[in-house]
């Protein structure tokens, strides 16, 4: 089911021949597109989907996409960053807007500014299926998404708890999303602020991002002290494993951001203006590469950490690893 705090228009069918998904919260867009995708596989489970970034959608990629098959089968055509078509492809796009073919559903992922705005009015006027997934940059708004989270997954929280949560996380969605569906399989009856306090703040909150501080700061030693430590006073490895990915995650959108104040990128990246001075002195050794291979490396010890793997420890160890030798990639590289 779509948060409700992706807005939706009137006619919200998720089989609408087409959606039209405007922000750039990630975690809305993504799930704007799984709603989608979910509903045409409830209608037929052999719907084919066809997941594009704009560089794969060419002049006459769309109509080939869309044109009419021998076995009528169902499809579900996603273009992400729609903004960021040629023209030429543009102009395709909005001739299909004018005639959609049965049995397709495109959904358009745009970003919402001014560029592609002609396309955008376009999918509009055309009656498109609109979900907004607005960047939520106002504590409200996390709050609100929290309160929104915990509904959906059927359960009570108190105020305090949400509160104490999104206080404890931060401004990441997915992060906020992440600790409520642990919070729901974990705990029994209603969730209130001390079975916050115990999950997310206080000796589990240092000692997970001191295990992550020191793996981005390529400190290998220091940083499996202190996940051992953390492990033998009882936090949780999945704390440890969003730490991580938390961290590296800023290093990476720090990296491709512009230059700035740190209150311009604090409001920019959504990071507090002390946290991006101190991922910037983090950042030094890092290259693009590097936060790949520390992306993927956070992706498989949560995986081994979920029930993926045999050995949660030896899973976070060795992301631990790979994720310090990442960070002296540059220096390395040189």
């Amino acid at each position: 089911m779509l948060d409700a705090m992706a807005r939706k228009t009137a006619d919200d069918d998720p089989l609408a021949p087409v959606t039209l998904a405007v922000g750039q919260e990630e975690l809305l867009l993504d799930r704007a597109v799984q709603e989608v995708v979910a509903a045409a596989r409830a209608a037929d489970s052999d719907t084919d989907v066809r997941d594009l970034t704009p560089e794969q959608v060419q002049p006459g990629t769309l109509a080939e996409l869309t044109s009419p098959s021998l076995f009528a089968e169902r499809k579900v055509v996603v273009v992400r960053n729609a903004q960021d078509l040629s023209a030429d492809t543009v102009k395709d796009v909005k001739a299909y807007l004018a005639a959609p073919a049965e049995e397709i559903t495109l959904v358009l992922l745009h970003a919402g500014g001014a560029k592609g705005k002609g396309l955008l009015d376009a999918a509009r006027k055309a009656g498109a299926r609109e979900v907004a997934c607005p960047k939520m940059t106002k504590p409200a708004d996390r709050l609100a998404f929290v309160r929104a989270e915990f509904r959906t997954a059927g359960r009570s929280a108190t105020p305090e708890a949400c509160q104490a949560l999104v206080d404890a996380i931060g401004s990441d969605l997915r992060e906020l999303a992440s600790a409520v569906a642990q919070l729901a399989a974990d705990v029994e009856g209603t969730i209130d602020e001390a079975v916050v306090g115990r999950y997310y703040t206080g000796r589990a909150e240092a000692s997970s991002f001191t295990v992550a501080d020191r793996a981005v700061e390529g400190r290998a030693a220091e940083a499996l002290e202190a996940l051992r430590w953390s492990l033998a006073t009882g936090v949780a490895p999945v704390l440890i494993t969003s730490a991580l990915a938390q961290g590296v995650r800023a290093i990476g959108k720090l990296s491709s951001a512009r230059g700035g104040r740190p209150a311009d990128l604090a409001r920019e990246l959504g990071m507090p203006p002390w946290k991006i001075d101190r991922v910037r002195q983090q950042m030094r050794g890092w290259t693009p590469d590097g936060v790949a291979v520390a992306l993927r490396a956070v992706a498989e010890a949560d995986a081994g950490v979920k029930g993926g793997g045999d050995d949660p420890e030896y899973a976070l160890e060795k992301a631990v690893v790979t994720i310090a030798r990442a960070a002296r990639s540059r220096g390395r590289a040189q």
